[in-house]
């Protein structure tokens, strides 16, 4: 029977408004937010606060490309994130994942192995914004303002020794938090990626912690992730945490779940089609028009020789 007390199941507040809720309720600000009436953070929203923290960073003219810039909102809405589902939509399932606390662990063939806290890492490290074409294997593309800093400057920082010849990193494995790992069971995770050592030295390589001037919101892959924007987007994985140099080539993510489809160096090359479909072309988020696929997503003058001599499969 009905009770004056139920609402109807349309009224019910989404899990993940409440989780949002409890977490700023945790930190002390959720009195002072709902007596101010103030709105709740929303999953297209950074996760977490930017107070004291160096954003927005300054913009590095000389590698930034002149392009309009993919709509914020859109951008946010529209992820691969296979920890939280195989469909695009995962923004608000990604909330899920608990950042605090988060640290990365360096290890491998360096000098100086370390783990260290994401927030001192961030602090470590003068971070600078680039605006970067992005470029995803399933041919829709953005245009995006990354915050972070080189991948070159940590490696400098912990030391390479002689005999290491590839980056590998990972991201967790935490399939009560991220129910894509625990229901896609037969997927090698967690996530993995790799670059060759040269790869990982290049300019362009970046660990990323903020996007449109802000921290990272976590289905962008918060706290940190890699972009290197020459590859197609699975390459730059996300919510890192460890990193290794190695002497052997590493195994990766989607290059061992389905290698005839996704190879290891994954650089964006229209001539070369993936095995269901044409790379010739792409389509901006926001915007139902199609353009050419440049060759290294229109980074060729930065990194085509890193590929001239290249006698690796």
């Amino acid at each position: 029977m009905d009770r004056d007390w139920q609402l109807p199941e349309r009224d019910v507040t989404p899990e993940s408004v409440f989780l949002s809720r409890r977490e700023i309720l945790a930190r002390g600000g959720g009195a002072l937010a709902v007596g101010a009436g103030l709105s709740l953070p929303g999953p297209w929203q950074p996760a977490r606060a930017a107070e004291g923290r160096p954003y927005p960073a300054q913009r590095n003219a000389e590698l930034s490309v002149d392009l309009p810039l993919t709509d914020e909102a859109v951008a946010a809405a529209y992820n691969n994130f296979y920890e939280f589902g195989d469909d695009k939509r995962i923004s608000r399932r990604a909330q899920s994942l608990e950042l605090d606390p988060w640290s990365i662990e360096i290890g491998g063939l360096v000098e100086r192995p370390t783990t260290i806290a994401f927030e001192d890492l961030e602090r470590r490290f003068p971070l600078e914004e680039r605006v970067y074409r992005f470029r995803c294997v399933e041919t829709w593309a953005m245009v995006v303002p990354w915050t972070g800093f080189r991948v070159a400057a940590l490696l400098d920082w912990v030391g390479v020794k002689p005999e290491a010849r590839y980056v590998r990193l990972e991201t967790f494995h935490r399939p009560t938090q991220a129910l894509g790992q625990l229901l896609s069971f037969w997927y090698p995770w967690p996530y993995s990626e790799g670059l060759t050592l040269a790869e990982a030295r290049n300019d362009l390589a970046m660990l990323v912690t903020g996007v449109y001037g802000k921290p990272l919101p976590k289905q962008h892959g918060a706290p940190l992730r890699l972009i290197v924007p020459w590859k197609y987007g699975f390459k730059s994985i996300k919510s890192i945490v460890r990193i290794d140099l190695v002497k052997e080539r590493p195994k990766t993510f989607w290059n061992s779940a389905a290698p005839d489809e996704y190879g290891f160096f994954a650089n964006v090359d229209p001539l070369v089609p993936h095995p269901r479909w044409s790379q010739a072309t792409e389509k901006l988020l926001g915007s139902e028009e199609r353009q050419s696929t440049l060759p290294y997503n229109g980074y060729g003058k930065w990194v085509a020789d890193l590929y001239r001599d290249r006698r690796e499969p």
